[in-house]
């Protein structure tokens, strides 16, 4: 998938968009395999009124992902893909403690709670289909 899109120069919030969006690993993936429901979140990546935001948490999943799938190459352009596209939230002190509160709260792992806190502390829905997060109201859910 090739996304010519200005790259991002650090993150600011956008006024005037519709909607602030975090996509999830599980949305990534399926957006770069083609399939079905990546054609929906194609949708969301590609709308430039939408706002897309992922944790660097989600950068690292979909990276090692692409590593241990298919090679080094097909990473970087992935990686590449999703920097062009978003803006990276890195994991601050604020998040890293909503985060844990989410972990222990939820029994969830750490890296869906430290990205479930960075989409929460930017007023941002989750798209994914990931099932941990079916339910929430912050979340557009893609799964069944």
């Amino acid at each position: 998938m090739n996304l010519s899109l200005e790259v991002c120069q650090g993150y600011h919030r956008s006024r005037g968009k519709r909607l602030t969006v975090l996509v999830d690993s599980w949305a990534w993936v399926e957006f770069f395999t083609g399939s079905k429901i990546g054609e929906t979140v194609k949708t969301y990546v590609m709308d430039e009124d939408q706002e897309i935001i992922i944790s660097s948490i989600n950068l690292a999943e979909i990276y090692r992902l692409a590593l241990d799938r298919f090679d080094e190459r097909t990473a970087e352009k992935r990686r590449r893909a999703m920097i062009s596209r978003c803006y990276l939230i890195p994991v601050d002190e604020e998040i890293a403690i909503k985060g844990a509160r989410f972990r222990h709260e939820r029994d969830w792992g750490l890296g869906d709670a430290l990205i479930y806190a960075t989409a929460i502390g930017d007023g941002a829905k989750v798209l994914t289909g990931d099932p941990h997060f079916k339910g929430l109201k912050d979340v557009i859910f893609l799964g069944d």
